[in-house]
């Protein structure tokens, strides 16, 4: 994978997560900026109804419209709006991007994303547990080796299959390089990126290592050519 191609898709991946690796000097700048959690207060947003507003827009009002909405409290992340088709919208902050991101803690990384019923069930609790423990302070090592635990244990469930989730928003900060997002849907798999002819000369699909040394689970990323209000969105 390019180095522009990961600044290109920064994440959360949290997911952000999702973010692209970027040139060497760039990326030693952010990691000197961002070498540890700042202080909770600047990972929230005060305004509810605008953290509401801004998860609504990872996917067509569709599929939001009628999902559960979470926001980010003290504590970790609390039920807004009840849904009733299955999806969850949230925003997702810097630490649900890869263990070697050097933007995983930066406070402004703002990463709306809706999980499809199956990510709800098998993906949403690795965003729920890296959350809990980035509030309480602890450490990134600390969170990702937790997490490599859990799984290890049974503590976290397996990925389900079909689980996916929509990033479509133009509305999102993943990163301080300059560069937006794509629109882009994710789909979560055990399966090597070769299955799916990730990364390949003129191939739409990229893998990304969201997870990468926590979780085992690869994150194939396919850009769309419209954000999640219609409009056209660049394609890489």
């Amino acid at each position: 994978m390019t180095s522009n191609r990961f600044a290109a898709v920064a994440a959360l991946a949290l997911v952000f997560t999702v973010v692209f690796e970027a040139r060497k000097p760039l990326a030693q700048d952010a990691k000197n900026q961002y070498p540890n959690m700042a202080p909770v207060e600047e990972y929230l947003m005060a305004d509810r109804n605008a953290e509401i507003a801004l998860a609504r827009t990872a996917a067509p009002e569709s599929i939001s419209r009628d999902a559960t909405v979470l926001i980010l409290g003290k504590r970790g992340y609390e039920t807004a709006v009840e849904g009733k088709n299955g999806f969850v919208c949230v925003v997702e902050r810097g630490w649900m991007s890869p263990s070697d991101a050097p933007e995983f803690w930066n406070p402004k990384i703002r990463g709306p994303i809706c999980f499809n019923p199956q990510a709800v069930r098998s993906v949403l609790p690795i965003t729920y547990k890296r959350t809990a423990m980035a509030l309480a302070g602890r450490t990134k090592a600390e969170i990702i080796e937790s997490n490599k635990a859990a799984f290890a244990k049974g503590e976290l469930p397996p990925l389900e299959v079909g689980a996916m989730s929509y990033m479509m928003s133009k509305e999102a900060y993943l990163t301080d390089k300059g560069d937006h997002n794509v629109a882009h849907l994710m789909f979560y798999t055990p399966v090597e990126g070769a299955a799916w002819g990730a990364d390949l000369p003129k191939s739409p699909v990229m893998l990304i290592a969201q997870f990468k040394g926590a979780e085992p689970i690869n994150v194939m990323i396919v850009p769309v050519g419209r954000w999640s209000d219609g409009t056209a969105a660049p394609v890489m």
